[in-house]
């Protein structure tokens, strides 16, 4: 008996040692992004969904870590690990790599996309793929464009309807230049505030308004401070899960292929729930008090905002401009 005894704990440690072996072994991908971890936080659920696509994919060799709430930097501190390859991996706003990639803020040009379909067939596409080449060459893979949703225009002063409604209109921005001069051209007074302020300024009529995704104006209960909520869909929020290309050259061609195939197989579904989640925050806020109408007819916008194109064409490019106009008119 004692001599069983003795085998069995023997094989116990046996299966015990190669079990921490194996997970040694595994490749950790350490995965941040900005936002928190609430069910309802689209950046959260494509972070999971690939974490869970290539655990599946590549059984038994990837241990994908998640970093929410800026627990492994800010968005620029993200984008810049990943180039330096102190970061592995993240989901960040499109506006951020725009900063280190300047043809990135060919999605942020307002009134640019049509509908998230007709976004993500160009960005699925050539263009996104030369978008995707052009930022490899600064030290980030591009693996999968995701859905932010659209921003949208709220204020205190009255609804959106036309470009005339934002003339005069004093609206909070971020640190974005594409998004400066998208409120210039329509007339409104863009106020550039960083985050932390922007709720308080809005309380006490420092700013009119800002612009901000539906799902994120209900969870950060920004419908206490603002009145009106027009569906103005004029800037569609791509946030990208990229990894940096010092890791990504590391892996075995196959373990790159699991990792393309994940992030591929992440970003379909993220985009099924993203939209899912847009059309019940707008019913939430509507249920909540805001006055909230859709916009028409863009046309007007679009034709308004020309000028911005034009003012960022070079940074862009313009056979990539011309590509992509062509694609969604």
């Amino acid at each position: 008996m004692k001599l069983l005894r003795a085998v069995l704990g023997v094989a116990a440690c046996a299966l015990l040692l190669a079990g921490t072996a194996q997970a040694q072994n595994k490749i950790v991908i350490k995965l941040g992004w900005a936002t928190s971890d609430a069910p309802t936080d689209t950046f959260a659920i494509g972070a999971r969904l690939f974490k869970a696509a290539l655990e599946e994919e590549a059984k038994g060799q990837f241990d994908v870590q998640l970093y929410p709430n800026r627990q492994i930097g800010d968005e620029k501190q993200l984008v810049e690990g990943m180039r330096l390859g102190t970061v592995d991996a993240a989901v960040v706003t499109n506006p951020v790599y725009a900063q280190v990639e300047p043809a990135f803020m060919l999605n942020d040009l307002p009134f640019l996309y049509p509908s998230e379909p007709k976004a993500f067939q160009v960005l699925d596409g050539n263009v996104g793929k030369q978008l995707s080449a052009k930022i490899e060459k600064k030290g980030i893979v591009m693996l999968a464009y995701m859905s932010g949703g659209y921003r949208q225009m709220l204020n205190n002063k009255k609804p959106v309807s036309t470009p005339e409604d934002v003339k005069g209109v004093k609206y909070r921005t971020m640190q974005n230049p594409v998004a400066i001069e998208m409120y210039t051209a329509l007339g409104g007074s863009p106020t550039p505030l960083a985050w932390s302020e922007t709720l308080t300024a809005l309380q006490q009529g420092a700013v009119d308004g800002m612009d901000l995704g539906a799902p994120l104006i209900e969870s950060l209960k920004v419908y206490e401070a603002v009145k009106y909520l027009s569906l103005t869909n004029h800037s569609f929020s791509a946030c990208n899960l990229a990894m940096s290309k010092r890791l990504f050259d590391k892996l075995s061609p196959a373990q790159r292929t699991a990792v393309r195939n994940a992030a591929a197989k992440a970003a379909v579904e993220q985009r099924k729930q993203a939209l899912e989640l847009d059309d019940k925050a707008v019913a939430a806020l509507r249920a909540k008090g805001m006055v909230v109408n859709k916009v028409a007819d863009i046309a007007p916008f679009r034709a308004r905002v020309m000028p911005v194109y034009d003012k960022f064409r070079a940074d862009i490019g313009s056979e990539l401009l011309d590509a992509t106009l062509a694609q969604v008119k």
